[in-house]
Formats: structure tokens, sequence, C-alpha cells
């Protein structure tokens, strides 16, 4: 079951100023164009870091789309890949082959 509500009510049920609504009102095509553009971006993340045989992480990631002209912020690309659970591979550390004796006393100085 839908029920409308006038705007002057909800406004002051909300306690909202008219003006923030209409200016909500008016800035859904430009969330809309921004949602769509970080679609767009997101597709374009994809691609590269499947291209890279899922290799890439944010630095050669956010690198590529500049090299091919697409003005794009390191933030938002890094934001992009974790909402997106992007992971790129990294070497594996060398294992450490000295390991200290911990029950063992210190040399005298």
């Amino acid at each position: 079951m839908t029920t409308t509500h006038g705007v002057a009510f909800l406004r002051r049920l909300l306690k909202a100023a008219r003006s923030s609504f209409h200016a909500w009102l008016t800035s859904a095509k430009t969330r809309a164009a921004r949602q769509t553009a970080h679609e767009a971006l997101a597709h374009t993340i994809t691609v590269i870091h499947i291209a890279s045989r899922q290799t890439y992480g944010v630095p050669r990631t956010h690198a590529e789309p500049r090299r091919l002209g697409q003005r794009v912020n390191g933030k938002r690309v890094a934001r992009v890949i974790r909402e997106r659970g992007i992971q790129g591979s990294h070497r594996r550390r060398r294992p450490s082959l000295t390991r200290p004796d911990k029950k063992a006393r210190p040399a005298p100085t």
C-alpha cells in the first residue's frame, strides 16, 4: 500500500527547508550523470585489471586511464577498486633464514 503525501507535510515532518527539497530535486540529473560516470570508470578499471591478468594494483590501474588521456583521481580509482573487491597480485615475501633464539642471553658488552 502506497500513500502519497504532499511536499509541505513531508517538509514539516523532516524539518527541512523548502529550498533544500527543490535543490535536491534539481540535482537529480547531476547525480544520475555522476553515477553513470562512476559505472563507466568501474567498467574501465575492471577491463584494465582483467587485461593485466589480474596483476595490476592501484598505481598501475590509475596510470593506464591517464595514459589514454582520461583525467581520473588516484583516490577515486582506489575507492572503486576497493568497492569492487579487485586486488592486484604481489610477490611473496622472501622467507627469513636467520631467526634469533628468544631464550638466548644477550652478548656481554
